[in-house]
């Protein structure tokens, strides 16, 4: 079976087991040790708070391979000797890098104190921007060490759009078939989404991938993973994900993440700020902006709850799958203006029409 297919039973993972077996590769065999997070999937995955004289640890438990792990202690030690503070993989008493139990993997970092990221505090949203900059910037010349996996992404927008795109007008079809509470909720919003949908596919199309920035990227730059320390420094957590990707990638992202909240919805002024603010550090050309508008552009929601319904139409909650399509499409109007009034935005900055 596959690493990251693998099954652990609960006991293996208790906290007794890793007390007993993992921590004394550490010296923490007497500390206190509880556990945080569990996801019991085929990306199994464990995070604990280990406490020891004073000083708390995070013990992780990892879902993927030795090369991956290599590569991500790679790129947080890259991006802690270019001045961004993450969290160092801790070696254990034989200088090792990582523990393996029963064929799982757990590493240890110290436990960063301090508070998420909030996105309904404007410095934490720029400082947060700015610090994926720098993160960017350093990530340009990343090289991961021998032995790593190399992890890249370069999806290419324009297809993955179309194919999502095709998607949609497949569940338009279903709609009419089906007729049911959600197919005319479906269908009552279909308009919009799917000229949504046909903007960031229209953009997409003519963008040059080969004018999009590549660099090391967090692919999970989000609040929950970026914390701010009692001085206001920002720290970066959680790099499971991290790839060499396009910078655009983490970017849009990062402001999809912020721009679906209530508090902050399709804030075109906060966007820019962020922007602005980006390319202090590293300046964007016209391709990237048009990603960044692509991106934000498509309706993921609308398209993903409806694909997902569609897809499991006979077993599924049709009263929830209601609800969520019906909270997904209370800002659609404010969604389209944000991308129209976006695109005018960047046609005036580079004097040139983008579709």
């Amino acid at each position: 079976m596959p690493y990251a297919a693998k099954k652990y039973s609960l006991d293996l993972l208790s906290e007794e087991s890793v007390k007993k077996y993992v921590l004394p590769y550490y010296n923490l065999q007497n500390s206190e040790v509880s556990r945080i997070k569990f996801k019991d999937t085929d990306k199994q995955r464990a995070v604990y708070k280990v406490t020891a004289l004073n000083k708390n640890y995070c013990l992780k438990k990892v879902y993927f391979s030795k090369e991956d792990l290599l590569f991500v202690y790679s790129a947080i030690e890259w991006l802690y000797r270019n001045n961004i503070n993450t969290p160092r993989i801790l070696p254990t008493n034989t200088n090792g890098r990582f523990i393996t139990y029963n064929d799982m993997l757990f590493i240890l970092t110290p436990w960063i104190e301090g508070t998420k990221c909030n996105y309904d505090n404007t410095d934490h949203i720029l400082n947060s921007i700015r610090n994926l900059a720098y993160m960017h910037k350093s990530g340009k010349s990343f090289k991961p060490i021998e032995g790593s996996t190399i992890r890249t992404h370069f999806e290419n927008i324009s297809t993955s759009i179309s194919k999502h795109f095709h998607q949609l007008l497949s569940c338009s079809n279903l709609a009419f078939k089906y007729g049911d509470n959600f197919s005319k909720l479906f269908l009552q919003n279909f308009n919009i989404n799917s000229l949504l949908a046909e903007i960031a596919y229209q953009v997409s199309s003519t963008i040059d991938n080969a004018n999009l920035t590549k660099s090391l990227c967090h692919l999970d730059y989000v609040n929950k993973n970026i914390i701010f320390d009692e001085n206001g420094d920002v720290w970066v957590i959680d790099f499971d994900k991290c790839s060499i990707d396009y910078s655009t990638h983490d970017i849009s992202y990062f402001l999809r993440r912020l721009l679906r909240r209530e508090n902050t919805i399709w804030n075109l002024e906060l966007s820019l700020k962020c922007l602005n603010l980006y390319e202090e550090v590293c300046p964007l050309n016209l391709d990237e902006y048009k990603y960044i508008l692509a991106y934000l552009a498509f309706p993921q929601k609308f398209w993903k709850i409806s694909k997902d319904y569609y897809n499991n139409i006979k077993k599924c909650n049709h009263n929830s799958f209601f609800y969520l399509l019906k909270k997904a499409t209370n800002k659609d109007t404010e969604h389209l203006e944000f991308i129209i009034n976006f695109g005018k935005y960047i046609e005036n900055k580079f004097n040139t029409k983008i579709t």
